[in-house]
């Protein structure tokens, strides 16, 4: 029978996916680890729970320290809890993934990681510990969600055209979508505000801008309107 400290001599940590677009290109931040297990490898930001620390406030501590950011989107997407998962000892982590616009997100390096960088998230084959596991995961779960829930726009500035939003969501799909049936479908539940504006500085013809409106989203979704891709 194992005796009752046992029980206490377990870890939490806590490792956040953080999505952003670039090029029509779905891509992760990853850190570069300054300390071993794993030093100068690539792999996701995280850190252990601190002891007088809520498991909730854990991610929103990690990704400000990571990025700069606070007040972003984030969704806990499952614990992983394998055995053998961290080589020095029993280490159970919460995975949580967030979106965010890249161009709005000056990157920095935390005390852990010698360097942040962007990867094409479905280039990446290998990351230290399980990782890359916690990686698919929460693709996986991003792909369920984007079609249901309209979050994706979290990867988008403000002010974007209908040919962003389908690049957005071919992205993290990983296929193409038909430009017509996806633009009609989009349009029909009109939650995307025309700003009276177009692009600028571009080679070709300037498309309109929209937004989204998510009080408007919110008020059809009090009547019973559901957002489907």
């Amino acid at each position: 029978m194992l005796e009752k400290n046992t029980f206490f001599n377990i870890a939490f940590s806590v490792d956040n996916v953080i999505f952003g677009l670039e090029d029509s290109v779905l891509k992760v931040l990853l850190i570069k680890r300054k300390q071993d297990p794993f030093k100068d490898e690539w792999a996701l930001p995280g850190e252990l729970v601190y002891p007088d620390e809520d498991l909730d406030d854990a991610p929103k501590r990690v990704l400000e320290e990571m990025t700069g950011l606070t007040d972003v989107y984030l969704e806990q997407v499952h614990t992983f809890g394998k055995v053998d998962r961290h080589p020095r000892g029993r280490v159970i982590t919460v995975a949580y993934y967030s979106l965010v616009n890249m161009q709005a997100l000056n990157p920095k390096a935390a005390a852990q990681a010698k360097s942040v960088k962007w990867f094409n998230v479905f280039d990446i084959k290998k990351l230290p510990f399980d990782h890359h596991k916690i990686l698919q995961s929460c693709v996986e779960q991003l792909q369920k969600s984007v079609k249901v829930h309209p979050i994706g726009f979290g990867l988008l500035p403000e002010k974007f055209t209908l040919s962003d939003v389908q690049a957005l969501y071919e992205a993290v799909l990983n296929k193409p979508l038909d430009k017509r049936n996806f633009r009609k479908k989009f349009l029909s539940m009109e939650i995307l505000v025309d700003v009276n504006e177009y692009q600028t500085g571009v080679a070709h013809r300037p498309a309109k801008l929209f937004k989204f409106e998510i009080e408007k989203y919110h008020e059809f979704k009090a009547k019973g309107f559901n957002f489907e891709i």
